[in-house]
């Protein structure tokens, strides 16, 4: 062997070496605009950390869940990180499925995470997810529009002064409809506003025995006054819209209202995206009078599974995309208006932010007021505002959202509709035996 054949054939054996040294992370992410705009700005991550390549897997809301879930459950090990929300994290840290995140960096600044936000991703003082963003929910409606009407909307509206301006705004003709609201039946779709709304209303999923509540009047009252508004007011269609469908109707000048996650605020009040950019004002979610606002918290968070191989760099990765300096890198290229909202304390004390971001107070009054321990005007034996955080909710919590849609679309009555949800929910709770 010569000594030039013998030092290509090293040179070949190191680079093999260097190709199989770097990692490839599967990430599952949800198809919303703030986790698009972070797969974009990946280059800056890739730079830092050159031995790390990405492999994104992202989808729509309801089968992210169930693609999601499914493989952690079996201990499929497809994904490497997960976006998840703040109803997943606890049930499945407890389950062991996921790994807690104790080497986020020593500039990630934990103690700067929202305490609202941060609380409800923490385990026995661990936490197991970072939020990328977080919400609330809030009424975006239409200034113009409003002032046409000759209306006002206060800070704090009524369900009762929402359904009267929404009627008043409407005009179907110029396809013009007064509210846009989630139909699209899923436990984080339609069930995550209708849970919240019926908070307001007095209703609640389960007693304290955990017989679910479905026969009561204040559900009636919840799904009737919601069925009814969206005919009079709604859009055609509704039962199919969830977040992304309703942002797209209102960015297009067709909805007075949405009633929907503050994390939507930057996307309608930004003009490159939205037509209606310069008319959008902001308002706390509505209520009726009964200490209890339509508002839920929430959290789309990174997490690493406990099934992957590469837990090192995918940790690295959720420190990456869930730090400050991630939302300066944002500022940067896409001005602060744009800053993933709702996660850390320092960005509502930042005055550009504040500047950008008219909503800014709205959306952290709104996280601060929901409260998970105490979601409902009587008491129940759970946590969770929008979501009930036991393991069953996510198939009866969907279940429940396909018969509320399907009353929507005029398929079934509300009380067919409520009527069935009693019938399943009392039905798998007992299976689960919580009903003794």
């Amino acid at each position: 062997m010569t000594l030039r054949t013998f030092l290509l054939g090293a040179c070949s054996a190191l680079a093999f070496v260097g190709m199989a040294s770097a990692e490839t992370l599967t990430i599952a992410t949800v198809n919303n605009g703030d986790m698009i705009r972070m797969q974009k700005l990946t280059d800056d991550f890739k730079a830092k950390n050159p031995g790390i390549d990405l492999e994104w897997v992202t989808l729509e809301e309801n089968v992210l869940r169930q693609k999601v879930t499914t493989d952690i459950a079996t201990k499929g090990g497809q994904y490497d990180v997960l976006t998840i929300g703040t109803y997943e994290v606890p049930i499945w840290a407890k389950q062991g499925w996921l790994l807690p995140l104790d080497n986020l960096g020593p500039n990630y600044d934990v103690d700067d995470l929202l305490p609202a936000i941060r609380s409800g991703l923490t385990v026995d003082g661990k936490l197991y997810a970072a939020p990328f963003y977080g919400e609330s929910s809030m009424v975006m409606y239409r200034k113009d529009l409003f002032d046409a009407a000759g209306l006002k909307m206060p800070d704090a509206p009524t369900w009762d002064f929402i359904a009267d301006a929404a009627r008043k705004v409407t005009n179907k003709d110029k396809e013009i409809y007064g509210i846009c609201l989630r139909g699209k039946a899923g436990w984080g779709e339609n069930m995550a506003f209708l849970t919240a709304m019926s908070n307001s209303f007095g209703a609640r999923w389960f007693d304290e025995k955990w017989k679910p509540q479905f026969d009561q009047p204040e559900w009636k009252d919840t799904l009737d006054f919601y069925v009814k508004l969206m005919k009079d007011a709604g859009p055609p269609g509704a039962s199919s819209n969830g977040f992304n469908e309703n942002l797209a109707l209102f960015q297009t000048g067709k909805c007075g209202m949405w009633i929907d996650a503050t994390v939507a605020a930057s996307f309608v009040a930004d003009p490159k995206q939205s037509q209606v950019a310069d008319k959008v004002g902001f308002a706390l979610a509505p209520d009726k009078g009964l200490g209890k606002r339509g508002n839920w918290l929430w959290a789309w968070s990174l997490a690493v599974p406990a099934g992957t191989q590469k837990a090192e760099a995918a940790e690295k990765f959720v420190a990456w995309a869930t730090s400050k300096e991630y939302s300066n890198l944002v500022a940067e290229k896409e001005g602060w208006l744009n800053a993933p909202p709702g996660t850390r304390k320092s960005l509502y004390a930042n005055a550009d932010y504040q500047k950008a971001a008219s909503f800014a107070k709205m959306t952290l009054d709104s996280i601060n007021s929901a409260d998970p321990t105490k979601p409902t005007v009587k008491p129940v034996p759970y946590v969770g505002v929008q979501f009930v955080a036991i393991p069953e909710f996510q198939g009866i919590g969907t279940a429940v959202g396909q018969q509320f849609s399907a009353a929507l679309a005029g398929q079934i009555s509300v009380d067919q509709a409520l009527k069935s949800a009693q019938q399943l929910a009392t039905r798998e709770m007992t299976k689960a035996g919580y009903i003794k």
